[in-house]
């Protein structure tokens, strides 16, 4: 189905498709630019985003907000998202009939805001975007591409947070990231 924002909006505002409905504060759809060239898509919100109804708020969303400004960009020009858009409980992942109740959600996010590069924050958005079984620590920096739109596979901020020796690996796609979107638009 084919939504405008103001119906993907109304449609998310009461959504009881799966049981996150229950213990959730608020929704987050997601922020950013409505026509931006550079998605980012997690797995779903934590406690501080369930607070505040805005994807990427906590510490995980800090260090993305400051990756984003490492490649020249600001973070009001990409656009954010998860896969499931209410708070699973002690923020585990989201079991497989929760994201299957979103993705018509993040579907019409895709396609409205017609992203040219997804990056995919983590195993759990890639599993349910590129339906290919993805290791992060293999595939990380990897392009895949979809009917016009590049994908890349990296890693979680919250992994990065938890291991900080991953984040050499994060800094390489970052700058992989910023080189296709310059190769993009000089192709335009």
């Amino acid at each position: 189905m084919r939504y405008s924002w103001a119906e993907l909006t109304e449609n998310l505002t009461d959504c009881q498709k799966c049981r996150l409905c229950e213990h959730r504060n608020h929704i987050v759809p997601g922020e950013g630019n409505p026509n931006a060239q550079l998605m980012f898509i997690g797995e779903g919100p934590g406690q501080e985003e369930d607070r505040l109804g805005r994807p990427f708020v906590g510490r995980s969303g800090e260090l993305l907000t400051r990756m984003i400004h490492a490649i020249g960009m600001e973070r009001s020009e990409a656009y954010i998202c998860n896969i499931v858009k209410c708070r699973p409980p002690q923020n585990r992942n989201p079991e497989p009939d929760e994201a299957e109740a979103c993705l018509p959600f993040l579907r019409a996010q895709v396609a409205l805001v017609r992203p040219r590069v997804i990056v995919l924050l983590g195993k759990v958005a890639c599993r349910y975007t590129l339906r290919e079984e993805i290791f992060i620590t293999r595939d990380h920096g990897r392009w895949f591409e979809r009917k016009g739109t590049w994908f890349m596979p990296t890693f979680h901020p919250s992994a990065l947070l938890r291991d900080p020796t991953k984040k050499r690996d994060a800094w390489d796609d970052f700058q992989k990231i910023r080189e296709k979107l310059n190769e993009i638009n000089s192709a335009t």
